[in-house]
Parts: C-alpha cells; structure tokens; sequence
C-alpha cells in the first residue's frame, strides 16, 4: 500500500484528523488504538514509547506494546510525528512541534528545551564557520546540566589538597 507522506499544511492537528489519517491508510482504528491516538495528541513535548506504553496501559489495559509501536510508527509515516534521539532512547514529538531541540543531561536525564532563538544563533554560527547547515531536530543535545557539574566539579579546598 501507498502511503502519502502529509506536508505541515495538510498535517493532522487534532487527534480527529490523526485518527482519520490513520483510517485513510487502512488502519482499523479500535478503541484502544483511538484511547493510544488520544494521548499522543495531547501530550506536549515528547513521546517516550516506554514511559508512554505504562501510561496508556493504566488507562486502557491490555493494550499491547506492539500496538503502541505500530501506532507511533503510522504516525510517523504519515507525518504526524516525527522521531528524535534522546539520551533516553527514541522519543516521538508532532511535526508541527519540529523547531526547537532538547538539551538532555547525561548525568541526571533532565530535558531542557532550547529556545528556538538560540537555536537559529547555533545553526547560523556552524554554519558561518564551517559552512554547514546542522539539522538539530534529529538528536537531542547531550551534555551536562548546571546541577550536574556543580556535583561533578571539586570543592576549591577538595582541589587544593588534591594538587599539594
């Protein structure tokens, strides 16, 4: 079967028209499938297909993984969502939701989402330097957070004695 690839301006923005997209490639759309659809909808930021599958089956029990990983991979094909490397692991967000990358510490997994200002001032100065045009909706930005480093980092007395 075809399946037609939506552009942002024919792209699902209700969970309405994401189940009708769905239905319009052949999905049958049952109701645990549709309670799946839902919840993708509303969540802001990122799906997490571990953490998200715990949190449907707490509402719709007996919904498979495997029909959570369909429905976000239809998703995807269809292009409502799209795909991104977190440090942890693949999440899914809705393309409409594209402009803006993650900042994701390595040390204690919080996510910070980098303002998509910030983000045009990084694109333009690797590009500008290297003439390259990243693509930083792909992968999240892995470091490490304020928190982190402050932990990491040792005390002046810790360094002192370190160094005599």
């Amino acid at each position: 079967m075809q399946m037609h690839r939506y552009t942002l301006g024919e792209m699902a923005d209700s969970t309405d028209s994401a189940i009708d997209l769905l239905r319009e490639q052949g999905m049958r759309m049952t109701p645990q499938r549709i309670a799946i659809v839902t919840e993708i909808m509303t969540t802001p930021g990122y799906v997490i297909p571990m953490h998200f599958i715990k949190r449907i089956q707490a509402q719709v029990p007996g919904v498979s993984p495997s029909t959570v990983y369909r429905t976000l991979e239809r998703l995807e094909q269809v292009g409502v969502l799209v795909h991104v490397h977190l440090e942890s692991g693949i999440g899914y967000h809705r393309l409409d939701d594209v402009q803006h990358v993650h900042l994701t510490c390595a040390g204690c997994g919080a996510e910070k989402e980098l303002p998509s200002s910030a983000l045009e001032r990084l694109e333009g100065l690797v590009e500008h330097d290297h003439g390259f045009w990243p693509d930083f909706t792909h992968h999240a930005i892995s470091g490490l957070c304020a928190h982190c480093r402050r932990a990491q980092r040792p005390s002046p007395a810790a360094a002192h004695a370190h160094r005599s």
